[in-house]
């Protein structure tokens, strides 16, 4: 396959200040803390496999293939066309800021356990940037996403969807940007005998900046949203088709339409600041997650947190 081990050193003890609060160092192998990828068993990717580093689009495509344990680490940029179907029990890391990745979608589907940390996709036309199907447990972390507004809405597809009874997935630390439909779950409405039940996702500390609409927009599921900053996005939170949505602590900066539901769609909203705006969904039921929040931010802090920090900023 002519990849390379890379025997990369362990993290240093070097801590970073976030959130008012001593944070170790990136690793590899870290796992997430919070959100619905820390249910059903847990998300740990690669962890305990080999590590290996890829640079072109074939290496990468062969590292991801299987169901064997493994961390790839992506270094240097990647251009090509098509779709790569990652494994189960991976990790896929942006070595550094280089690890940039366009024209390709990354596909999760019917697979389970897998990490997506540290890397930059743009401009897939034909595809999702990011797809999750009928897959369980899946961090996508400090991720940057985008495309461009110069065509019309339709000819890129998402930038994250999540469909097909998709589960236990969390969203943190990410950028998604320049861009007209962000990021779905559930992808349509006839689709609920599959999907209800499932599609329990967790959106957190992403920075939502020039996007038309889906920040997210959730049929069917459950979602929890939270310390997220809007800038300059039209229609922002869509619940629809029965989901039920907790939504805290979240910023909009000129929103249309920050929170708001469709088809029955229900949201229990705390904490946030619409900017003005107005919050149109009707009041639901999900009043608590089964999981612990390390820290909820108030409003009034979330910029300063998120902005900046937000998208493929890791460094290891």
């Amino acid at each position: 396959m002519g990849l390379s081990t890379l025997a990369l050193a362990a993290p240093t003890p070097t801590t970073e200040k976030k959130r008012g609060v001593l944070a170790k160092r990136a690793s590899i192998t870290d796992t997430p803390t919070t959100g619905y990828a820390t249910q059903n068993g847990g998300t740990t990717g690669g962890k305990g496999g080999s590590t290996t580093t890829v640079s072109s689009f074939a290496q990468f495509t062969a590292a991801v293939a299987d169901d064997t344990a493994r961390v790839v680490i992506v270094s240097g940029p990647i251009s090509s066309t098509g779709n790569v179907k990652i494994g189960s029990n991976k990790s896929v890391i942006g070595k550094d800021s280089s690890a940039k990745l366009s024209g390709f979608t990354l596909t999760v589907k019917e697979k389970k356990n897998v990490i997506i940390r540290n890397l930059s996709v743009s401009k897939v036309v034909g595809g999702d940037a990011i797809a999750i199907q009928l897959a369980t447990n899946v961090w996508i972390d400090h991720v940057d996403l985008s495309s461009d507004m110069d065509h019309d809405k339709d000819y890129y597809d998402g930038l994250l969807d999540i469909t097909h009874a998709g589960d236990f997935i969390t969203v943190s630390n990410s950028y998604f940007h320049d861009h007209w439909k962000a990021s779905l779950v559930g992808h349509s409405d006839s689709n609920g005998a599959e999907d209800k039940g499932h599609l329990r996702v967790t959106y957190h500390d992403n920075y939502w900046q020039n996007i038309n609409s889906r920040g997210p927009s959730l049929r069917f599921g459950t979602g929890h949203i939270f310390n997220n900053y809007y800038e300059n996005v039209s229609d922002g939170i869509n619940t629809r088709q029965g989901a039920q949505l907790l939504v805290q602590n979240n910023v909009f900066v000129n929103s249309k339409k920050p929170l708001y539901a469709t088809d029955a769609g229900y949201a229990v909203a705390s904490g946030n600041d619409f900017g003005g705006a107005s919050n149109t969904a009707p009041v639901g039921t999900l009043n608590s997650v089964p999981y612990s929040v390390p820290s909820l931010l108030a409003a009034s802090a979330v910029k300063a947190s998120v902005v900046g920090s937000a998208g493929a900023t890791l460094k290891f």
